[in-house]
This record gives C-alpha cells, sequence and structure tokens, in this order.
C-alpha cells in the first residue's frame, strides 16, 4: 500500500518546466530539464511536510496524540 501523488509539469515560456503537486499546493519548483524539475520537486515537497511538521510541534499541547497514518490507495 503507498500513497500517490500527482505531480504536474507544464512547460514554460522561458524553457524549463514549472511543477507542482496537485494535492499539496505549497509543493512547487521548476527546471531545465523534465528530469531536473522530478527532481526539484521532489525535494520541494519533502521542504514543505518538514516545514509544515516543525510548525505544527512548536504548537502542540502536551495533551496531543500524534499517530503515524497510512492511506490507501485510491
Amino acid at each position: 500500500m503507498r500513497m500517490k501523488l500527482t505531480a504536474v509539469f507544464e512547460p514554460a515560456k522561458e524553457g524549463g518546466y514549472t511543477c507542482f503537486v496537485e494535492e499539496i499546493p505549497a509543493a512547487i519548483s521548476q527546471g531545465e530539464t523534465l528530469a531536473e524539475a522530478r527532481a526539484n520537486l521532489l525535494d520541494a515537497l519533502k521542504l514543505v511536510l518538514d516545514c509544515q511538521r516543525e510548525l505544527v510541534e512548536k504548537n502542540l499541547s502536551s495533551e496531543a496524540v500524534r499517530e503515524i497514518i497510512e492511506l490507501a490507495d485510491a
């Protein structure tokens, strides 16, 4: 079981690609080639998730319960 996200790669007018993850709007990037854009988007996604996790952890109450969840394929 693996969660799947949708990456969108749009050719840029000036060349290369702009890209984003449909399900996580803050994960955006670009690259000169499709391969570079893909790698950059994965880095952006990791940064967005790490940043969000840090922001939430700073504001959690001492009574908060955290657990890992997995999403089934849709």
